[in-house]
């Protein structure tokens, strides 16, 4: 895992690298051009180019911090880091996005009139090839290390090549027409600049506060556990995002009431290494429920319980049932569109009047995973 991680930082420090010297040398050139024609949105072109020589070096800081070994203060690593690095890309971005807004902006009330020649349309047009090849390297590259600030990088790259082609054609509008376009072209410029560090922000904000796992993923750790001999089913999966490749989970599964102990030893210790092998995610937990094996009346039972549970459209899955003499146990994944204290009492209701004998403990879920 550590030369993977290894591995993993020296390909993000060499994207972001490349990146940067690309970004410099194509601010260099924009800012001369601009500077030299009188052009706002040349200007703010080479302005966005340097914002995102910025958030190259940012990236590499996030990384180096990120990759660090964990220690007593950080048991689970550093690699949230990178999303806060990512974070402060996108706040970067926002920045020269409102800055570029506020100049275009001044232009269109105090209108400059601008100058342009062969060589800076060249130049432009160069300008968009090597931000298409950027972009397209950077994105791939951050989609093979899974670095959100990478991929991010590379798709502004992809972005800004799209906007100097629209100064490139206000530019030779203005030479063919006469008509000047280039604070209008500005405005644009700043807008979508604006929207994509927002989008870049929302996304960092979910992976800080937690979200949803990928349903690929969660179905495909159940699908591994469920495969193994004696394991009736695995529920209640809990994955924990600790950065980037840096996953550690928890989850139920069912076994057989006859299972002695030292088997489902064995058995969890394998689960938790071929989960680890196919997917790189730690299982740090693995909890089991007991299922009946030696009484005909607990699967009648279970199948008439399920019907009435699973009636209901908030009640998702019903699993981890077991009878034990007068006693009947399982949990409920129940939907966020119903309150769990309302939930358990009508099915607790409706069951004690089919099983008035019997006492029944329901456990509520949280439908957490696909």
């Amino acid at each position: 895992m550590s030369q993977l991680q290894d591995s993993r930082g020296k390909i993000i420090i060499r994207t972001s690298i490349i990146g940067i010297i690309t970004n410099v040398l194509l601010a260099g050139f924009k800012a001369a051009v601009g500077l030299l024609s009188n052009s706002i949105a040349v200007v703010l072109d080479a302005v966005n180019n340097l914002s995102d020589a910025m958030s190259s070096i940012i990236t590499i800081i996030g990384a180096k911090l990120g990759s660090r070994r964990a220690d007593k203060a950080h048991p689970l690593g550093h690699g949230r880091v990178e999303y806060i690095s990512s974070m402060l890309v996108a706040a970067i971005v926002f920045y020269a996005g409102i800055t570029s807004l506020v100049e275009s902006v001044k232009k269109i009330i105090n209108p400059e009139t601008a100058n342009y020649n062969a060589v800076d349309l060249f130049i432009i047009a160069v300008a968009i090839a090597v931000k298409l090849v950027l972009g397209k390297y950077v994105k791939t590259q951050g989609e093979k290390v899974n670095s959100g600030a990478l991929i991010a990088s590379g798709s502004d790259a992809s972005f800004d090549a799209i906007l100097s082609a629209s100064v490139l054609v206000s530019a030779i509008i203005f030479l063919i027409s006469g008509i000047s376009l280039e604070a209008y072209v500005g405005v644009v410029i700043a807008v979508v600049i604006i929207k994509a560090s927002i989008e870049m922000m929302r996304e960092t904000l979910n992976d800080l506060i937690g979200h949803r796992t990928d349903a690929e993923i969660s179905r495909k750790i159940k699908a591994i556990l469920s495969e193994e001999s004696g394991v009736m089913g695995a529920y209640d999966l809990v994955l924990f995002d600790y950065g980037p490749n840096k996953s550690y989970g928890a989850v139920h599964v069912e076994l057989p009431d006859v299972m002695t102990v030292d088997k489902v030893d064995v058995l969890t210790r394998k689960l938790q290494m071929r989960v680890y092998k196919e997917t790189g995610i730690i299982l740090a937990g693995i909890s089991v429920y007991s299922y009946n094996t030696r009484d005909e009346l607990a699967a009648k039972m279970r199948e008439e319980i399920q019907k009435i549970v699973l009636a209901h459209e908030w009640a998702l899955q019903m699993h981890g049932f077991y009878l034990e003499g007068k006693n009947i146990r399982f949990d409920v994944v129940l939907s966020f569109n119903v309150a769990q204290k309302e939930a358990l009492s009508i099915l607790i209701h409706e069951l004690q009047k089919l099983y008035p004998e019997y006492t029944i403990q329901i456990l509520p879920d949280v439908d957490i995973t696909d």
